[in-house]
């Protein structure tokens, strides 16, 4: 399946109310109407906006790490590759989104779902990092 990529088109009016209170993940907190500003999510999620595209996953691979099909990533082609760093790569000429992993001079492409295995980077895969993936956005119902 052929990824869908989406290039960032700036919106306006983008600008969100942003509350002073923070909105507890335990025991509930009496409500407060207080907005403290507006957030316009192009700032808050887009670093490197020529340099920045939307995909949609396709697969289970990294339901661990909380990415899931159907999921948007936000991708960023300026950011550098880390070991650890989520990567949107080509391995052999197929898009794939693992967590790269560099040990003892090997590079893996690791998933974050134990149904797949890792797979190894040697010199004969084609290999290239398209992206970093700097966000993901979940839908929850």
């Amino acid at each position: 399946m052929k990824p869908e990529f989406f290039r960032i088109v700036s919106v306006r009016g983008g600008e969100f109310p942003l509350f002073v209170v923070r909105v507890p993940a335990g025991f509930p907190s009496p409500a407060d109407d207080y907005i403290e500003n507006t957030l316009d999510l192009n700032d808050f999620l887009i670093e490197h906006p020529a340099a920045t595209f939307f995909v949609r996953v396709a697969g289970d691979s990294m339901t661990g790490a909380g990415i899931h099909s159907g999921d948007i990533l936000i991708v960023d082609r300026a950011l550098s590759a880390r070991n650890g760093s989520i990567i949107v790569a080509i391995v052999n000429g197929e898009f794939t989104v693992k967590r790269l992993s560099r040990i003892n001079g090997r590079i893996f492409l690791l998933p974050e779902n134990p149904g797949y295995d890792p797979v190894e980077i040697t010199e004969s895969s084609g290999f290239e990092v398209w992206g970093v993936v700097a966000h993901v956005i979940h839908t929850v119902r």
